[in-house]
Formats: C-alpha cells, sequence, structure tokens
C-alpha cells in the first residue's frame, strides 16, 4: 500500500512540476530588460520584479509545493524508480502544458523520445518488479 500512495504522490508531483514549467517560462519574459549597476543590485531587481508578478509567484509556489512532496516520496519509494519515472513524466506533462498554451508545435521526434523514455521508465519499473 505504501508504493501505492508513493506512486500517487510521484504523479502528483510531475503534474505540479509539468504544468508550472511553462507558467513560469512564460511568466518571466521581460525579465531581460531588468538591468542594474552591479552583481548584487541585478540579482535584488531580478527577484523584486518576479515576486511582483501574481502569474509568477503562483506557479512558483505550486512548483516549491511539489518539490517538498517529492522529498516526502522518496521516503516511501525507491529512488532509483522514483527520480526517472518522475522527471520522465514532468518531462511529458511540461511538452503538453507548453503546446496547449502556444508555445511550439510538438514535432515526430519530441513523440518518438517520449515514447522511448516511457519505454526506459517501463523497464526500469519491470525490472524491480520483478522477483
Amino acid at each position: 500500500m505504501k508504493e501505492f500512495w508513493a506512486l500517487v504522490l510521484l504523479v502528483i508531483v510531475s503534474i505540479l512540476w509539468g504544468v508550472t514549467n511553462p507558467l513560469l517560462k512564460r511568466a518571466s519574459v521581460g525579465i531581460e530588460n531588468v538591468k542594474a549597476d552591479n552583481l548584487f543590485y541585478q540579482t535584488i531587481a531580478e527577484v523584486t520584479y518576479l515576486a511582483s508578478k501574481f502569474s509568477y509567484v503562483a506557479p512558483f509556489l505550486l512548483n516549491q509545493i511539489g518539490g517538498v512532496l517529492f522529498v516526502y516520496s522518496l521516503g516511501l519509494s525507491d529512488l532509483s524508480l522514483a527520480v526517472p519515472f518522475t522527471n520522465s513524466l514532468t518531462f511529458i506533462i511540461t511538452t503538453l502544458t507548453g503546446h496547449l498554451l502556444g508555445e511550439e508545435k510538438i514535432s515526430s521526434s519530441v513523440w518518438i523520445g517520449a515514447a522511448l523514455v516511457c519505454a526506459g521508465i517501463s523497464l526500469c519499473i519491470a525490472d524491480k518488479a520483478l522477483p
């Protein structure tokens, strides 16, 4: 039963990360125009710019909640499965979300890559599940 909840948490983490990645990218547009005199003030100016935009802060907080859930789920699952599973599913969800937001058309090579990633993760899971 522990493995089931670990899997559910990892899927939730992947969804949180996968959906928020394109939203963070979209909300950070314009940061390249923020200029300051030195590295310290540049960093302060960029953080202030991003923190003042709700369209950045909301996905950022959801992304960080995903990070907390991920760390918690690592205690419930096998590390050698949790990390590749979560990263692979996050990649696929990020690609689909970006496409739905109008970022770019998904090419056939991306679909082939996603299928290969899914096949690889399936092999890893099968290897751990079989005696």
